[in-house]
């Protein structure tokens, strides 16, 4: 077989098209890019074009010799794994060659690092269920988030369910894409530019009494930053309304209206000395 280089659109199904392109032309990719990088290369080079009818027969064909391996194969994808579209398909290789009995190896040198990041998309999923903060905007909810996954489908079914009632969206600044929800559908679609609107004077108030709270109940005898970095990883704060500075509790019609987030009162929270960052709720020692 021919070895050759692989582009495609970044898209599930343009990846399962590379599966399909491999076997119907005879190639082993060498390496499958889906991220615009178009660098020089010693080897032949290809774009493979999105077709969902090619897309439908691998994954059919996958799930048809195992269900696991078809969920593991989509999870797979959404992972921030360096080469991750590679080490898939040697993975449907050895799939459509062997059968399924190697996936009940957990020791195996090629699923191992799958393995990992799949556990690692899991848990990201699992902390943004708990940390994803929405603002209220004219009678949407918005959030952002900043994963190092693709989150969103996981998020999808959870929020949609959660907030079935309302119009949301969350977007992810890091893979530029965006859930929407309204009137109970859901969809997940790229978004390049984005950024929030400030928030009305109603909405400051709810920040600043979210920050408020959040404050006021740190316990002084138990303030301990390792604790709180541990149970809330700090690159989930910069999308925390409670980590933010003073401009995310201030109106955008009454500049300066709000007070500082600080306890009622305009004190720093109990136990909190001024200036310090407050601790997390109920962090043990």
């Amino acid at each position: 077989m021919n070895e050759i280089l692989y582009f495609y659109d970044g898209s599930f199904e343009g990846f399962l098209c590379c599966i399909f392109e491999s076997y119907a032309k005879h190639e082993i990719p060498i390496a499958v890019n889906g991220d615009g990088d178009y660098a020089l290369s010693v080897f032949p080079c290809r774009t493979i074009e999105t077709d969902f009818r090619h897309a439908q027969r691998v994954y059919r064909k996958v799930a048809a010799m195992s269900p696991c391996a078809a969920d593991f194969l989509r999870r797979g994808f959404l992972t921030c794994l360096p080469d991750r579209e590679l080490l898939l398909y040697r993975m449907v290789v050895r799939l459509l060659r062997d059968g399924p009995s190697f996936f009940n190896n957990l020791t195996d040198e090629m699923l191992c690092p799958l393995r990992k990041a799949v556990r690692q998309l899991d848990g990201e999923a699992h902390l943004l269920r708990g940390f994803v903060r929405f603002s209220e905007l004219s009678g949407v909810l918005g959030a952002e988030i900043q994963p190092k996954n693709r989150v969103l489908p996981h998020l999808r079914a959870d929020y949609c369910a959660r907030y079935s009632n309302e119009k949301f969206f969350i977007y992810d600044r890091t893979h530029h894409e965006a859930l929407f929800y309204a009137d109970g559908r859901a969809v997940i679609a790229p978004l390049g530019s984005f950024r929030m609107a400030p928030p009305d004077s109603e909405e400051a108030g709810y920040r600043l009494l979210w920050k408020r709270f959040y404050d006021t109940i740190s316990i002084r005898e138990r303030y301990n930053p390792k604790c709180r970095m541990t149970q809330m990883p700090k690159r989930y704060w910069s999308t925390m309304t409670e980590f933010q500075d003073a401009g995310a509790f201030t109106a955008e019609s009454s500049p300066g209206a709000s007070p500082a987030p600080f306890s009622p009162g305009g004190r720093p929270a109990p136990g909190i000395p001024s200036g310090s960052e407050p601790s997390a709720p109920a962090s043990g020692p």
